[in-house]
């Protein structure tokens, strides 16, 4: 973190509200392919989140740092609200016809059977906790990656866009750049070594990546407004879009996965909380709920 950073932030949630009504089914320059990379993130993010939110709450006991207790619990009132935000666009999509229950009810399933709560007692117990943290830093990695990204693709300003559903991704992206290092903090506070931290990434980051390709196929496919020859997801579809700079480019997530393997990584060297504090005082969203 930079002497210009704030170090003494306190994570707020905020009350955002959403309304869709309108909201084209590519909202992205039109674009099926760009829309639906996007909106896997609607999908992914109530379901991660409210996992993410079970398991930092088993582990407010085990926190002997009051700092860092008084960051998750705001992590927790965050990511609530990021949940419900990505909610309220999935609640839509089902009003005008577009069903992504199938793939939700898939996602429900991996994280409640294979993540969730199992019969353990005592140090078993703390483990699988500690276990899941591990992964839980690792896809906050991701996100983080993905909130400094979005605060920062201009270009997306230059195409014709959604001002509501692009503030929706910029609000959360700011929030993740917020608490980008909280996860992590949690996870070195309560076990901190790199062998574990690297083997939560190596099977966190290419579940997420299976996860996120498997609902782009779907959303390609189930999409009401599907243009012929264009639903099903193609390797271009992406170059092409990453080369425009309104989606993340390949070698960037390459980049992405292998800054986690450094001994010396801290979430705090990405990003900048500045930024995301500017950004969340301008939202159209986070203005209105402070009002």
């Amino acid at each position: 973190m930079t002497a210009t950073e704030p170090d003494n932030l306190v994570l707020t949630p905020r009350d955002v509200q959403w309304d869709w009504t309108g909201l084209p089914m590519h909202y992205i320059d039109g674009d099926p392919f760009t829309t639906h990379f996007a909106n896997v993130l609607n999908i992914l993010l109530p379901e991660g989140e409210d996992w993410f939110i079970t398991v930092f709450q088993q582990a407010v006991p085990m926190i002997k740092d009051d700092r860092l207790r008084e960051d998750v619990i705001g992590f927790i009132g965050q990511e609530a609200t990021h949940s419900a935000s990505h909610q309220t666009v999935l609640t839509h999509f089902k009003k005008v016809g577009f069903d992504t229950s199938p793939y939700t009810d898939q996602l429900r399933w991996f994280f409640s059977k294979m993540l969730g709560d199992r019969e353990l007692t005592g140090q078993k117990a703390q483990g699988w906790i500690i276990d899941r943290i591990a992964i839980i830093a690792a896809i906050e990695h991701v996100t983080a990656y993905l909130g400094d990204w979005i605060l920062n693709a201009d270009a997306i300003d230059r195409t014709d866009h959604n001002p509501a559903i692009l503030d929706l991704y910029r609000w959360h992206g700011a929030e993740e750049v917020e608490h980008r290092a909280v996860a992590y903090d949690l996870f070195t506070h309560l076990d901190g070594r790199y062998r574990n931290r690297v083997r939560a990434h190596v099977i966190a980051f290419p579940v997420l990546v299976y996860w996120w390709v498997r609902g782009l196929r779907y959303l390609m496919a189930a999409d009401p407004e599907r243009i012929a020859g264009r639903d099903k997801p193609r390797f271009r579809d992406w170059f092409r879009a990453s080369r425009k700079g309104v989606l993340p480019s390949p070698k960037s997530l390459v980049r992405l996965y292998f800054g986690y393997l450094r001994p010396g990584y801290h979430p705090s060297q990405y990003g900048s909380t500045t930024q995301a504090v500017a950004y969340l005082a301008a939202s159209p969203a986070a203005r209105a709920a402070h009002r």
